[in-house]
């Protein structure tokens, strides 16, 4: 087949699914690497897959084999690797397998590639929670790291070994350290979902309150589509370098409430939201904001969606989703 072949590891994640839809336009092949044992619901590229405009090759990102056959298999010249434990809460619960599966795996990744194909370009996905107890407000790419959580220490680990390879075997290899992004195809178990949702809920009469745990932490919020374009943008440039991708504003978790409740026409939101320490983490991660002018620079690249706009496209999908499965269990 003509075009481009790139191999996605965590393809059925929100990025993973955004990511595969924007190289698919862009007229590459597209493969993704899923666990055979995998629970992980295929529901965010179901589409693709019936249509069958990509992939699904069998691996594991800790088998370093199923790795190098992935490669092989796909002839991938760019890999993109998204997959990880990607939900900070709980990380504190599974610290060792967020070590492996978070740390230890991208270098597993980056031997397969020295394997198979040194030239293949690598992409890997950081995290602003590397950032952690920020030492510098905005943060930016040689802001020093703190992280705050057993998965931020492993995202710091698979960053730095990224650099590593880079410097040593002079791989194409970056890092986007993305502050946060949502979607509506957003996880449940993260805060902008559960929000978006349970607002939802309660303007159609299902529910009448839900509980947060810390109202007063902030985050850079974006757009995940507008995320995936930054990460195909790195790998395409003519030298390898780690970019901090973000909106450069932030906002708190009661602003992500409030104007939710807004966007559906309710002004009391306080009655309906209740304040839960089970959902206070261990060490908060107070306030995060990126400072990506060397992306707006060296990238040409700016988030589409504002903030207001995400809040709404999240309420406006899960308003949707609601209505569908109320009619589906009516009929």
């Amino acid at each position: 087949m003509a075009g481009k072949s790139a191999l996605i590891t965590g393809i059925t994640g929100q990025d993973g699914s955004y990511l595969a839809e924007l190289l698919l336009s862009k007229g590459y092949n597209v493969y993704g690497l899923i666990r055979r044992t995998s629970i992980d619901s295929t529901s965010r590229i179901q589409h693709l897959l019936d249509a069958g405009k990509i992939e699904l090759l069998g691996g594991d990102i800790l088998d370093q084999l199923s790795l190098i056959q992935a490669l092989q298999k796909s002839g991938a010249e760019e890999m993109y690797n998204l997959a990880s434990m990607s939900y900070v809460k709980a990380s504190w619960e599974h610290p060792v397998a967020t070590a492996d599966y978070t740390g230890v795996s991208v270098t597993k990744a980056l031997e397969a590639i020295r394997a198979v194909n040194p030239k293949i370009k690598f992409y890997q996905a950081s995290s602003s929670e590397m950032f952690g107890k920020v030492q510098e407000t905005p943060q930016k790419e040689t802001t020093p790291f703190y992280p705050r959580s057993p998965y931020g220490v492993a995202k710091l680990y698979g960053h730095w070994i990224t650099v590593n390879y880079r410097e040593s075997y002079n791989v194409f290899a970056c890092s986007g350290i993305l502050f946060n992004h949502e979607s509506p195809r957003r996880g449940m178990e993260f805060v902008t979902r559960k929000i978006a949702y349970n607002v939802a809920k309660i303007k159609l009469g299902l529910s009448d309150s839900f509980s947060l745990g810390n109202m007063d932490a902030k985050r850079d919020w974006g757009f995940a589509g507008d995320y995936v374009k930054a990460m195909w943008l790195m790998l395409q440039q003519d030298k390898p370098e780690d970019y901090v991708i973000g909106t450069g504003e932030t906002h708190s978790v009661r602003e992500f409430v409030d104007l939710a409740f807004n966007h559906v026409g309710i002004k009391d939101w306080q009655k309906y939201v209740k304040v839960n320490e089970k959902h206070m983490r261990p060490a908060e991660v107070e306030l995060l904001l990126a400072d990506a002018s060397k992306a707006n620079r060296g990238l040409n690249w700016k988030p589409s969606a504002s903030f207001k706009e995400l809040v709404a496209m999240m309420v406006d999908s899960d308003l949707r989703l609601l209505k569908n499965e109320s009619s589906d269990n009516r009929h």
